[in-house]
């Protein structure tokens, strides 16, 4: 069994990868696996894949399709100030549990 890795990104945020070859690139957060702690990222990791003939894909061929990245490598980037940040966890009157933003402290997770 493996063990559970803590994710900070979920599904539809905005992050942009830290090291490695696409370094500085913004995307949308696809997918997420956290048992494997990675994240699939839109337009990157892109890996060419060949395909038999399917109903899904009736041609078959050479598809371009992203691969999961580790999710250490990418950050989330704050919707207020647009920068690059760490996840902080704050608490609402009613008591739900919700992202801030370490560097202007506004609320990530959206309702």
């Amino acid at each position: 069994m493996v063990a559970r890795e803590k994710v900070h990104v979920k599904k539809g945020d905005l992050v942009e990868v830290i090291s490695g070859k696409y370094r500085g690139k913004r995307g949308k957060v696809l997918r997420v696996f956290p048992q494997e702690g990675r994240v699939i990222v839109e337009g990157v990791n892109v890996v060419k894949r060949h395909v038999r003939p399917s109903q899904k894909f009736p041609q078959g061929g050479i598809i371009e399709q992203e691969a999961p990245i580790y999710a250490a490598k990418v950050m989330l980037v704050c919707t207020k100030c647009g920068r690059r940040t760490r996840v902080g966890r704050a608490f609402l009157e009613d008591g739900t549990k919700i992202r801030v933003c370490k560097k202007c402290g506004e609320q990530i997770d959206r309702k």
